[in-house]
């Protein structure tokens, strides 16, 4: 079971992937996602992503989907409160430059905010 994404219909593991999924994109400039947020869940920018999850779930019934999940598959991430294993990209961040750079630094910062705040 999971969670078709509201605006893309990819599936989403559960509601703390699917807060991911749909902040990302929308922070990583995809229109489609940033809009859908602001209008079912406004103050989305300022939770984290259980809070998210919680909200944006509403909007997404559970579906059953054939493929298979990356934690059922031995595939490890690490430990998903180190900053490194929340954001792969963040190790390429350095060779981009511009305004990809950017945005990659300010997913970064509320990445890691979104981390202290629900540790408090």
């Amino acid at each position: 079971m999971g969670y078709a994404c509201p605006v893309c219909e990819i599936p989403q593991q559960d509601e703390m992937h699917l807060a991911n999924h749909l902040a990302f994109a929308a922070m990583l400039g995809n229109e489609d996602h940033e809009e859908w947020l602001d209008e079912h869940v406004p103050d989305w920018e300022g939770m984290g992503p259980g809070d998210l999850g919680e909200r944006a779930s509403a909007f997404a019934p559970e579906e059953e989907f054939e493929a298979v999940f990356e934690d059922t598959t031995g595939h490890d991430h690490g430990d998903p409160g180190r900053l490194e294993n929340a954001i792969p990209a963040q190790r390429g961040r350095q060779a981009m430059g511009g305004e990809t750079g950017e945005i990659l630094a300010e997913a970064e910062a509320m990445t890691r905010e979104m981390y202290e705040s629900e540790e408090e």
